[in-house]
């Protein structure tokens, strides 16, 4: 994976490069909104990080003009304002997502790896399998071991999720902003409660589990004989 960084703190952006590379991920930077437009628009970049307040053009600005000339880069916006009024301009601006800071870098790593896959592969995939456990997208119907599983309407989309996302940590805010359409945390157990009650059901009667709560980083739908082979 390829991205571009569009951030103004010299200090901020050398950190996060080091760290994606770390993680295996090639890196440019531009270090202001003029730059990053300019880099943006002449090279292919899976994701781009842009900072919100930038010299020069600021990032919502470097999103829309993107957009206008018709590309559509996933793009990850960091800022400092985090009201729900902010995230929603920056969303409505052309942002594909929206972290506020400070911020962990594993959160960050997980939603720029997410919007890495969107790009590219794109939602065609109409079945999804883990392990045993198979969703159907176009008969939105779940079966493991040939055996069908009844779900609530919200139930198949966080399954759904987390299947799109085998092997990856999904956190709560991905959740919330993916499966419930909120851009806030509501400062409610509405995700445990889902959770628990998806584990329950595709799990009971089976020997082995496959969907595991990831402590301190939100959860994982995996199959271990699949990463041990």
């Amino acid at each position: 994976m390829k991205i571009l960084i569009i951030e103004d703190d010299i200090e901020a952006a050398a950190y996060l490069g080091k760290a994606f590379r770390e993680a295996g991920i090639v890196c440019d930077h531009a270090s202001d909104g003029e730059s990053g437009l300019f880099m943006a628009s002449e090279n292919s970049y899976d994701v781009l990080v842009v900072d919100r307040m930038l010299p020069r053009r600021d990032g919502l600005s470097v999103i829309t003009e993107l957009r206008r000339k018709d590309i559509h880069t996933p793009v990850l916006i960091l800022s400092a304002l985090g009201q729900v009024d902010d995230r929603v301009t920056g969303l409505r601006a052309g942002g594909d997502d929206y972290l506020p800071k400070p911020y962990a870098f594993s959160e960050l790593l997980a939603r720029v790896e997410v919007l890495g896959r969107r790009k590219g592969a794109p939602e065609q995939d109409m079945v999804y399998r883990v392990g045993d456990l198979e969703l159907d997208r176009l008969s939105h119907s779940v079966r493991r071991q040939g055996k069908e599983i009844p779900l609530q309407p919200r139930e198949f989309r966080l399954l759904e999720y987390l299947m799109k996302n085998a092997g990856q940590v999904v956190t709560r805010t991905m959740l919330l902003e993916n499966v419930w359409d909120y851009h806030f945390d509501p400062q409610t157990n509405v995700i445990d409660v889902h959770v628990s009650r998806l584990r329950s059901k595709i799990e009971k009667d089976f020997d082995l589990p496959l969907l595991r709560t990831v402590r301190g980083a939100g959860y994982m739908i995996k199959d271990d004989r699949t990463a041990s082979a």
